[in-house]
């Protein structure tokens, strides 16, 4: 366990950003993350995951603690359950797969969500009508100030749409080890209400979906419609899906009709920011090395050689053009750093 100074992150966020932390240290087990932060008290500390849902726009003139905690197991279950716990390090997609091979589910829609099981709680992810809180139980956490151990379960969580109470009042003050999920291991509720999801099991011929089946279509959807991290830099979608009252939303779609949404309560409606985004006209866009993707306008690219800064700029263009053009404003899901 080395800490190193000067330490390039460029292989370390999605993007394939290039930039350095002043020091740099991956633990691969809690005595080691725990020894890390006593030792470093005064050091202001990052703590890194799977580098998936930020933007670097600067090096990182702190300590950059790498989470690379592996190992998941059964730790309980019934007639109808299994209680999983996956430790912070394990990529998620690989994490998925491994579920489905065992037949447990209610991960199966967020196939191919790129980063890693431990950051999952801090965004709420979600994909194809299914979030991490549906199947969330608890996450266990080390305090950064004091190295305390606190679990925190799905309600002490706070989860909303891409939110949770680590990006708001615990931001910054606790490292997710390990979480614990709940899945299915009978009876499983395949939830394939995303037209895409049908669209994709009919083009197959397929008419009874088991957990497979959903997680082979999703992938097949994401990788139609979403580039490789690792063939050319992203960090999938950058914004979230706006959220607008419906008293506000009647006065804009009189003046858009065309425009699609989808109702969240009685009182408010979501607008998909990628058809924002594809009718103010940014899809396939370049910007020198910055750009948006051409197949899904909701991905911001790295063509190459870009800085954080520019595709943080072609970012605010986007969002200003979008208020300008319809009112709305959309926000950032990616962590800009």
């Amino acid at each position: 366990m080395e800490i190193q100074t000067n330490f390039s992150l460029k292989n370390y966020n999605t993007f394939g950003i290039e930039a350095s932390a002043k020091q740099f240290v991956a633990v691969h087990n809690v005595a080691e993350l725990r020894s890390i932060l006593e030792q470093n008290k005064s050091e202001k500390k990052f703590i890194l995951g799977g580098g998936s849902n930020m933007l670097l726009t600067k090096d990182i003139d702190a300590l950059v603690v790498h989470i690379d905690l592996k190992g998941k197991k059964i730790i309980k279950e019934d007639d109808d359950f299994v209680w999983v716990e996956s430790q912070a390090g394990e990529n998620w997609h690989e994490f998925v797969l491994w579920t489905i091979d065992q037949n447990l589910g209610g991960l199966e829609n967020m196939s191919l969500i790129p980063g890693n099981v431990g950051t999952t709680p801090v965004q709420n992810i979600g994909a194809y009508g299914t979030e991490i809180k549906d199947t969330f139980v608890s996450c266990e956490t080390m305090a950064i100030e004091n190295q305390e151990i606190k679990t925190f379960n799905n309600s002490a969580c706070r989860f909303g749409y891409r939110e949770s109470v680590f990006k708001n009042e615990a931001k910054d003050q606790y490292v997710i080890t390990s979480v614990v999920f709940k899945l299915t291991k009978r009876n499983h509720k395949i939830n394939i209400s995303y037209g895409d999801i049908s669209g994709e099991l009919a083009k197959n011929n397929i008419t009874n979906p088991g957990l497979k089946d959903v997680s082979n279509a999703v992938i097949a959807i994401r990788q139609s419609k979403l580039p490789d991290p690792k063939e050319l830099g992203n960090s999938g979608s950058f914004f979230k899906n706006p959220i607008v009252l419906k008293s506000d939303f009647e006065k804009i779609h009189q003046q858009f009709p065309e425009m699609k949404y989808y109702d969240v309560s009685e009182t408010e409606v979501k607008v998909p920011a990628g058809w924002l985004i594809e009718q103010a006209g940014f899809k396939g866009k370049r910007f020198g090395d910055a750009g948006i993707h051409k197949n899904q306008a909701l991905v911001l690219v790295n063509y190459g050689n870009a800085t954080g800064q520019e595709i943080l700029d072609v970012s605010k263009t986007i969002q200003n053009t979008i208020f300008k053009t319809f009112g709305i404003h959309i926000e950032a899901e990616v962590n800009v750093i």
